[in-house]
């Protein structure tokens, strides 16, 4: 089991109702540590080149939209089996949908305001964190 790192980002929605610090106490609590973090706002632009992969599905200026309409908290964090554990405590990307206890069915509304994104595989983990962080913000 090896240690991994994947970029965990507090979504605006629970930003806005002020729910990051019981967001960070449940990722710390399943045994994550948080080696990089920042409050950041984000462009247009910036939006737009993070989330390019879903650029041709019809909800992507919404989500665009949505992802700049206030702060989010980035983070990476890292734990045994990281990207994989942290997919499992976030929960299903409809909170309705999501198991007991995970991120999303605890903090999540609906499919765009649920509470978080973590990366989806160590390769794009990589990616989404160089993105957000360089080498000395990072400290593990």
């Amino acid at each position: 089991m090896d240690i991994q790192q994947t970029l965990s980002i507090i979504k605006p929605d629970a930003m806005k109702s002020k729910l990051s610090g019981k967001i960070i106490n449940f990722i710390e609590e399943k045994g994550f540590s948080i080696i990089a973090q920042k409050k950041i706002i984000l462009v247009q632009k910036q939006a737009e080149a993070f989330y390019s992969v879903h650029n041709e599905r019809p909800f992507f200026q919404e989500l665009v939209s949505f992802m700049i309409s206030g702060p989010i908290l980035v983070q990476i964090i890292e734990a045994k089996e990281g990207v994989s554990l942290y997919r499992k405590i976030m929960g299903s990307t409809n909170p309705k949908e999501a198991e007991e206890g995970t991120i999303r069915k605890l903090y999540g509304t609906d499919i765009q305001c649920n509470a978080v994104h973590g990366s989806d595989s160590l390769e794009n983990a990589n990616i989404e964190s160089s993105f957000f962080f360089n080498k000395l913000e990072i400290i593990s």
